[in-house]
């Protein structure tokens, strides 16, 4: 019989960061803080924390000026200066013009009319001025160093309030910690190397490295932990020194996968018990109850056991809570309770965990009525057929959060009961888009639903990581997921990172109806979707014009307004 070679296999670097990453420039990063007093022996031989460094992390080079990062992106990473120094704008934030966003204004009543007779006739038209620089230097679709620029940093630097980074210092570590938007703009105030580290390295170095896991839950305490705070309506009532005391006792867990969107569709074709393996339980029905989650980010699925298995009833994400129920009833009544329902986590979920006695003594107390639960009955689980929590029944409640359409803001649903296929809402589309309709009218079905192929405007908006020149974004006003056509490069990493199918990227032309090219003849491409009729008078337009009410935009973080319409049969 032959030897056999045993070794190690890596875990993920199949996908390096930066596949142009060298042993030097590790070196370079190995001579740095925090890296150069990191016990390396804490790491396994399969996950060295030289591993980490060259496939987790990229050196990259900004020009004086330059966008490092914008206040609203989405970031999975975090940044460490190398060399020179960059600036981070405190207040006022920076305008969307300067940011390289799109400015959006209101069409009037007349602007909404005369899109009907003065749209053109080509499809995915566009003002050829604002690519021809960029058509005829191949700066469209350059990739991911093509980072924008600020205009007169001087004036900047006089009209807002900033703090500097030098070298050896740090920013970007909320977003690594659990996907949430940046909370500031930074950019290279003179020509800056930074080492940027995704997500998986960031981890892997905070699970390996105590001191350095103490350090930056520090710094999320500090920059992170009171905004939390305010999104969570639970805790709206609670002091500072409540807040200080719940800053201490808190702890942060994080579980699933971080690119979830890589990897549910995959998921999509096993049985309902083969995918619940892949979702981490978080808090399992029967434990005990000895704390209160807390979702910063993500979503978790809710079930009650059922039979051998367990059945969807509910899910929860950002800002919301899980526990309270039992430890409101165990702190009222001598009878104790475990937890009555399973928590488990539906791709990434970044929790804060707050003790049980802390919740006693900090939270409780301070509830009022309304907010207080009633005696839970436990033990409850049953074989009858039932509807999930607020009344949805429990196969489209199912059906929704397997496909994660529970993300969507503005989930396009159409009862097809209703629906007589007049295709007056795609008219509405591309009336009140140039022409060109921003979605496509087929999608996944469940019953007589169907959900359409349009953008849903996501809770968790995975598209906007990683856009080079932050062209697609959040409007500032209501939030609706928008993109720059000014300076979207056509890169596609926004249309290959929805996992819904639902950003395309298309031709486009010049007002005389010829397609657009850059100076190595290849047509520019943009990326276009539904912006939910950001700049129309009355919102979505498909909408509005469906004569039958078959078709809502739907929050699926707040029914409330829809459960009559989901409901009826």
């Amino acid at each position: 019989m032959a030897d056999v070679s045993v070794v190690e296999r890596p875990q993920r670097w199949d996908n390096p960061f930066d596949p142009d990453m060298t042993e030097s420039d590790v070196e370079w990063v190995m001579t740095l803080q925090p890296f150069c007093d990191m016990d390396e022996s804490g790491f396994p031989r399969n996950l060295s924390l030289r591993d980490v460094i060259r496939n987790d992390s990229r050196i990259t080079r900004y020009r004086e000026g330059e966008i490092i990062i914008r206040e609203g992106d989405y970031g999975n990473s975090a940044f460490l200066v190398m060399g020179g120094t960059a600036r981070v704008i405190l207040s006022p934030p920076l305008s969307a013009r300067e940011l390289g966003r799109r400015e959006i204004k209101k069409k009037g009543i007349w602007g909404a009319l005369s899109q009907i007779w003065h749209n053109p006739r080509a499809p995915e038209v566009r003002d050829r001025a604002q690519y021809y620089d960029r058509a005829t230097s191949g700066g469209l679709g350059a990739g991911e160093n093509d980072h924008t620029m600020l205009g007169d940093i001087a004036a900047i630097m006089e009209q807002h309030r900033t703090a500097q980074f030098l070298v050896g210092d740090t920013f970007g570590e909320i977003a690594a910690m659990g996907r949430r938007p940046r909370g500031d703009t930074v950019f290279a105030d003179s020509d800056a190397v930074l080492l940027e580290m995704r997500w998986q390295g960031f981890r892997d170095i905070r699970h390996r490295v105590g001191a350095y896991r103490d350090y930056t839950d520090r710094i999320y305490r500090e920059r992170g932990f009171e905004a939390h705070l305010r999104e969570t309506a639970l805790l709206d009532r609670i002091d500072d020194d409540g807040k200080n005391r719940l800053m201490k006792d808190a702890s942060f867990q994080s579980y699933g996968t971080f690119e979830w969107h890589s990897t549910y569709k995959t998921l999509a074709d096993l049985t309902f018990n083969e995918r619940l393996t892949h979702e981490p339980v978080i808090a399992g029905a029967g434990d005990y109850p000895d704390s209160l989650l807390l979702i910063r980010s993500g979503f978790c699925r809710v079930t009650e056991n059922f039979g051998n298995s367990e059945r969807t009833v509910g899910f929860i994400g950002r800002g919301e809570s899980f526990g309270l129920e039992e430890l409101a009833h165990n702190w009222q009544y001598e009878d104790e309770i475990p937890y009555q329902r399973n928590l488990r986590a539906l791709g990434y979920v970044d929790l804060l965990v707050l003790p049980a006695v802390t919740v006693e003594e900090i939270i409780l107390p301070k509830l009022n009525v309304s907010q207080m639960s009633t005696p839970v009955v436990a033990g409850r689980e049953t074989d009858e057929v039932v509807e999930a929590e607020d009344g949805m029944e429990t196969g489209l409640l199912e059906f929704m959060v397997e496909n994660r359409f529970i993300n969507g803001t503005a989930t396009m649903v159409i009862d097809s009961d209703r629906c007589v296929r007049c295709d007056d809402c795609v008219r509405a589309c591309a009336a009140a888009h140039d022409d060109n309709p921003r979605f496509v009218r087929h999608g996944m079905r469940h019953g007589k639903y169907l959900v359409i192929n349009a953008c849903m405007h996501c809770t968790d908006p995975v598209c906007m990581i990683g856009c080079p020149t932050g062209a697609i974004h959040r409007s500032p006003g209501e939030g609706q997921v928008v993109i720059n056509d000014a300076t979207c490069i056509g890169c596609a990493v926004c249309a290959t990172s929805c996992p819904y199918n639902n950003i395309r990227m298309v031709e486009i032309r010049d007002e005389q109806g010829s397609f657009i090219y850059d100076d190595q003849s290849k047509a520019l491409m943009q990326a276009t979707k539904c912006d939910l009729c950001v700049d129309q008078l009355g919102g979505p337009a498909c909408q509005r014009a469906c004569p039958h009410d078959a078709l809502r935009r739907i929050n699926m973080q707040d029914l409330s307004g829809n459960w009559d319409w989901l409901t009826d049969n």
